[in-house]
């Protein structure tokens, strides 16, 4: 069995976080749609923003070094590119956002070329300087990406591409069939007194923004546009439910593999999850299903990012055009447990694996992936041009408290 952690429990790179503390991020969400990038920065320019791009790749290095989630780098796709390319893959396999933000420090200290980075990491490599602008013009695949993966605004600021988007999934509502004989139509069920000791989430500060999700359709008194843009007050209201949450939790899952015990037992009924656990139990004739609820959800996507510093960039780029190739896309979709941002993966998804495509959503209608708030770095910036919102280092205090 693969065992996956995305974020975790591992938030120790603070110091990293307080560097943009009080950058401006950019203005809604990625599932906005929207080409134009980024939306509205206020006025704050990357460190790198005036970095210029290659017109062309040039002669490759004979060397790569990735920092990577583990599985996105397997040989079936990794051989095929060395012997193509000439470029020898090293991989550092990073278990949390934080740690591979830590890694990329000083631009990748010269050491290594790109990052799979998520969402809840992106800005704070941006902003920090760590990774620079790439030409999306020399990755041939970019036109055939889904729209809302084109320009996200957790990678793409000012019209400025600081990498190209990779993989996404949804965090969707995972419960047990027996339980819920007809789906659950909100989260709410997560907060519900009825499940005591029958509820787990991830183990992660961005949890906050689910929370903060639930409360923006819930309580629309609280004037929550933005799960990742929170002042103060509507900060404290989420972080007030998770506590109210905390004694109805079996178990805060660091990894994949544990959520997918828990509900084999039979110990949890109901609880926040990927795709990939949901596939895996229904795999093993465990009676379960997931949803995504009329509040919508949260994600994560995540994005190959060029390090500052890196030492074989010619490399790099014939990495990112070979990652986003139908192919390899279908390959290392099918192998996580996530969906492709190349909307051409899909039928070579049902080659390797009968019916991936549907199970992972890759040929979902586009208002399927509307729903979707994919995870970006809170920053004190709000998208109103003010410093009031609550930046990430305080959602990580605040999770531990929540979770201690």
């Amino acid at each position: 069995m693969r065992i996956w952690t995305r974020g975790g429990a591992l938030f120790a790179a603070a110091s990293a976080i307080v560097l943009i503390a009080g950058c401006g991020s950019s203005g809604g969400s990625a599932s906005s749609g929207t080409s134009g990038g980024g939306g509205a920065t206020q006025g704050l320019t990357p460190p790198q923003a005036g970095t210029a791009v290659p017109a062309s790749v040039g002669q490759t290095e004979g060397h790569l070094n990735l920092i990577a989630w583990e599985g996105y780098a397997q040989p079936q796709w990794v051989k095929p590119f060395q012997q193509a390319t000439g470029c020898q893959v090293s991989t550092k396999y990073a278990g949390s956002s934080s740690e591979m933000v830590s890694l990329m420090a000083n631009g990748g200290g010269g050491q290594y070329d790109l990052v799979s980075a998520s969402g809840d990491a992106d800005l704070r490599l941006i902003y920090g300087g760590d990774v620079k602008p790439i030409n999306i013009n020399l990755m041939p695949s970019w036109k055939n990406f889904h729209p809302f993966l084109q320009s996200p605004p957790f990678n793409t600021i000012g019209g400025k591409h600081y990498g190209i988007s990779l993989q996404f999934g949804p965090n969707v509502l995972l419960y047990s069939k027996s339980a819920f004989p007809s789906a659950p139509t909100s989260w709410s069920v997560l907060y519900n007194k009825k499940y005591a000791g029958q509820v787990t989430v991830p183990n992660n500060p961005i949890q906050i923004a689910d929370a903060a999700l639930y409360l923006s359709k819930t309580q629309p008194g609280l004037g929550i546009t933005d799960p990742y843009e929170l002042t103060q007050s509507q900060f404290n209201a989420a972080v007030n439910l998770l506590k109210q949450q905390k004694p109805l939790i079996k178990k805060y899952w660091d990894l994949a593999s544990q959520e997918i015990s828990l509900f084999s037992s039979g110990t949890t009924v109901v609880g926040a999850a990927w795709p990939y656990q949901t596939n895996t139990l229904v795999a093993d004739h465990q009676k379960v299903a997931d949803t995504i609820p009329a509040q919508g959800a949260t994600g994560w996507a995540d994005t190959w990012m060029l390090a500052t510093k890196a030492p074989h960039p010619n490399c790099a780029y014939k990495w990112m055009q070979w990652a986003t190739t139908p192919k390899v896309q279908a390959q290392q979709a099918v192998y996580f447990g996530e969906t492709p941002a190349n909307k051409l993966a899909c039928p070579i998804m049902d080659q390797i694996q009968k019916g991936s495509c549907a199970a992972y959503h890759a040929n979902a209608p586009e208002s399927y992936y509307q729903t979707i708030k994919f995870w970006k770095t809170p920053l004190a910036q709000c998208g109103n041009g003010k410093n009031d919102c609550v930046p990430f280092q305080q959602w990580v205090s605040a999770w531990t408290q929540i979770t201690g």
